[in-house]
């Protein structure tokens, strides 16, 4: 060990105080030796966020983990920052840096209320590393390390970043119990009369005891995540030498609030500060031969910070239009909310049209952005339109390219003209339609289009892609199909044309390998129900009229309306509600936190979340068969780190038999004004199914620039057996999609490259100008993929040549079909399809180069 001297780091204002510190490591991945500590601090296991990450293993989270072998690691630039959020405001006293080797010569400590107006704390110069213990005084929830300057070549890094203090005051922290008489379990019981209810029961004659044996633990539902500010015991003669005082959101994955060694038994109070559901006594050792027992076991909750509890059912809302076939002025209603969203491509409008099961004649329904047209049958059939439902792109002079965010689902359309029109780009997607006529996919005038996904469809007659680039159909059926230009796949669509990926752009499979429809919203009478419709195998065709699945009715979810909160939204959650989130704009000052198995959350209208101040949008547990759909992400002018992460790191449980199912969730960094996040979506869990994605760092609108809506990686895959369906990914900084689990399947992918590169440095890392749009980590031995598609259109500096554009590693598990790259209009070129394997593009007249099957 070396000790650092005063000296070495002057602190403004006050002397820095310092502690013996690890043995600077010889290069930036080598960890240190873990070391204990007495006090738990206040930013253990809270939200974290970052200026950057040099990679997903590097996030912020991992340096408030508490895992001194974990560690976040910024890009190799100065005026980097970290930053926790505590949860509540709180009384800071001390910040303690567990620096690796590449630390800060010059960094401040600093405070803030709201994440967003920073004063400076402590200004330290001259660091030299190791372990820096900054002394502070002052009142704040958010507490931010910001490095003015690196003193090595590589960013900054922080094997931990500890904020201590105390949160609250005495009136903030409720004397109420919140876990009388709430749900209790244990590791064990003695006999049938000591149960671990009997130690919430508020009766100091009765008792929880466990076996006797190390360890042991005894935990309380308290029924929603709730702020943790005090731990009360009792205990029975045979106490706890050493235990620990935890909190979950999950009751899987645990946080420590409080570590207790060499305890006297009796009664102890003990003051924490967390947050969660669940709560847990963990004892480590006991004091006497027997086991472990409590009188009673209370908790204290922090009092400013309680949720009422959320009724379910109730109205729509105020931007779903509910309509039948009586309702006077129709025409009207969809020409009024088109009139205001066809051209609304970053507005705040949100829109649903909820059609009831009947008749509607003469109906042109123009459908614009953020506006979604469904049926309330249970069946397709039962909602017939005779007339259209209409996507054109009049508005961008015949160009379709930019006809993203709309949708049309559960209907039956006879078409006037025998021909429906649904020109559409990126997240549009059309299921659950039956089409009786033909289909035409492109705008009038056959301008450029740039699509688009079907599912669980039938076209009676002939689809007509035409100018369309792409396209995927799955689990349909098609009376036939005209052409396409570069790839068109399906996968368990009947009447689909034949492959012929060597010499023209089909891709098709007899069946979908795993495949769930997206849960709807129907009508049982004059009730609301939601349809969650169960997985199927090797599926061909539609899932219709069978309808295998579980209905569920409205009072099963908290209908989120306009104005709710994130606090409101996973108190819900925790009292085991779903979701139905009505059209709107949510902004979030914390994560929704899915916990529960098998909860549906469900958007209407492309309801979208916005995460402010740094926090990530959306958390899901390592659980069983929740289902994501309909909504959108849409990232915050703060960093945050994950959009949307599925599953906790090292998330393990098999989830085959009911998997997570993620569909038409779309993810949004820029474009409707700045906004940064390090990873769009993170999937940790295994067997994961993501059916239709867009994720989008934004290359027009506001706030679109190469560092202003940065956003390094599009999809990172760690979870093993994840399978995605249409999966499209655009213009991300580095890797758009990096998959680091086993057994991971994707069929059918669409990609462009970031626009706004600067240069070929810019882009350059291990020695390869360019990163890949679709990289299979070193490390994984098994991979499948099918029709993989990667556009370049590098306009901030055409001469950029991409190396290639899928990068995989040369194994037997490997198997790589049907891949293509495609330079726009000679706007930079690949040199290779896949590593060095596949000819170069050339010239200006996009024709892909193609590599049949890899290696």
């Amino acid at each position: 060990m070396r000790l650092r001297s005063l000296g070495a780091a002057l602190v403004a204002t006050a002397a820095l105080l310092t502690l013996p510190a690890q043995t600077a490591s010889a290069r930036p991945d080598q960890a240190p030796r873990a070391s204990a500590a007495a006090e738990v601090p206040l930013s253990q296991g809270r939200t974290a966020a970052s200026s950057s990450d040099e990679s997903p293993v590097h996030a912020a989270g991992l340096a408030v983990d508490g895992d001194t072998g974990t560690r976040w690691s910024s890009t190799a630039a100065d005026s980097q920052w970290l930053r926790v959020d505590l949860g509540a405001s709180a009384s800071v006293t001390r910040v303690v840096l567990r620096w690796e080797a590449a630390h800060a010569a010059d960094y401040r400590i600093q405070f803030s209320p709201d994440g967003t107006t920073w004063t400076d704390a402590r200004k330290v110069t001259g660091g030299d590393g190791g372990t820096d213990t900054v002394d502070v005084s002052g009142t704040a929830r958010h507490v931010r390390m910001y490095a003015d300057r690196r003193a090595t070549q590589w960013g900054v890094s922080l094997w931990e970043f500890q904020v201590f203090g105390t949160t609250g005051t005495a009136s903030g922290c409720s004397t109420a119990n919140a876990a009388l008489n709430r749900p209790a379990t244990a590791s064990s019981t003695e006999g049938a009369g000591l149960a671990a209810s009997a130690a919430f029961d508020g009766n100091a004659a009765t008792r929880w005891s466990s076996a006797h044996s190390d360890p042991q633990w005894l935990r309380v539902d308290l029924g929603s995540v709730r702020d943790v500010c005090g731990v009360d015991l009792n205990w029975e003669a045979a106490y706890a030498r050493d235990f620990t005082l935890q909190v979950s959101s999950d009751g899987t994955n645990w946080t420590t609030l409080r570590n207790v060694t060499s305890a006297t038994g009796g009664k102890a109070s003990y003051e924490v500060a967390g947050s969660g559901r669940y709560v847990r006594m963990h004892g480590t050792a006991r004091a006497t031969a027997y086991g472990y027992s409590l009188w009673e076991m209370a908790v204290r909750t922090g009092s400013g910070g309680d949720v009422p509890p959320v009724t379910g059912g109730g109205d729509l809302g105020p931007n779903v239009i509910v309509v039948d076939p009586s309702t006077p002025g129709l025409q009207q209603r969809f020409d009024e909310v088109f009139a205001r969203q066809e051209e609304a491509q970053f507005g705040d409008g949100r829109y649903q049209f909820l059609l009831k099961p009947g008749t509607y004649n003469g109906i042109n329904a123009q459908i614009g952005f953020y506006t979604s047209i469904s049926g309330l049958g249970i069946n397709p059939d039962d909602t017939q339109i005779n007339g259209d439902v209409t996507v054109d792109a009049g508005w961008f002079n015949g160009n379709a390219t930019q006809n993203f965010w709309r949708s049309a689902e559960n209907l039956a359309i006879r078409p006037v003209s025998g021909t429906n029109r649904w020109a559409v780009a990126q997240a549009a997607p059309f299921r659950r339609i039956h089409v009786q006529g033909g289909l035409n996919l492109a705008p009038n005038g056959y301008g450029w289009a740039s699509g688009g996904y079907i599912a669980d469809s039938k076209v009676d007659g002939t689809v007509g892609p035409y100018s369309q680039q792409q396209w995927y159909t799955r689990d349909s059926s098609v009376g036939g199909w005209t052409n396409g230009v570069w790839n068109m796949t399906f996968t368990g669509v009947q009447g689909a044309p034949a492959t012929n990926f060597a010499s023209g752009p089909y891709t098709t499979m007899d069946t979908t390998p795993i495949s769930r429809e997206k849960p709807f919203l129907y009508l049982d009478g004059s009730a609301y129900k939601v349809f969650v419709p169960a997985k199927r195998t090797n599926a061909r065709g539609v899932s219709w009229p069978a309808n295998a699945g579980t209905s569920l009715p409205l009072d099963q979810f908290y209908v989120v309306r306009p104005g709710a909160t994130a606090a409101t939204i996973n108190a819900a959650l925790a009292q085991g509600l779903h979701l139905l989130v009505t059209p709107g704009v949510y902004h979030l000052d914390r994560p929704i936190e899915v916990d529960r198995a098998n909860t549906v959350v469900l958007g209407l209208g492309l309801a979208t979340f916005v995460p402010d101040n740094g926090v990530d949008a959306l958390h899901v547990a390592d659980v069983d068969g929740v289902r994501l759909a309909g909504f959108l992400i849409d990232a915050g002018a703060t960093r945050s780190d994950t959009l949307l992460r599925i599953g906790p790191s090292g998330a393990s449980a098999d989830h085959a038999a009911n998997p997570t199912t993620v569909q038409d969730v779309f993810i949004r960094v820029g474009g409707a004004g700045p906004g940064l996040a390090t990873n769009g979506v993170v999937i940790n869990s295994d067997d994961v199914l993501v059916d239709h994605t867009w994720i989008w760092r934004a290359d027009h609108g506001a706030g679109v620039g190469w560092e202003t809506n940065r956003s390094d990686y599009g999809m990172v895959v760690n979870g093993d057996d994840v399978l995605t369906t249409g999966l499209f990914v655009e213009h991300f900084n580095k890797y758009d999609v990096l998959w680091q689990g086993e057994r991971g399947r994707t069929i059918f992918f669409q990609n462009e490259k970031a626009y706004d590169a600067p240069n070929a440095a810019a882009v350059t890392h291990d020695g390869i100008v360019g990163w890949a749009a679709y990289k299979v980590a070193d490390s994984v031995d098994t991979h499948e993929a099918w029709a993989l598609g990667s556009y370049c259109n590098y306009t901030s500096d055409p001469s950029i040549v991409q190396h290639h554009g899928f990068q995989v590693p040369v194994k037997p598990g490997i198997s790589m079909n049907h891949l293509q790259v495609i330079s726009l209009g000679g706007m930079g070129q690949y040199r290779h399809v896949i590593n060095d394997t596949g000819s170069a593009t050339s010239g200006s007249d996009t024709v892909p180069s193609k590599v049949v099957r890899f290696p």
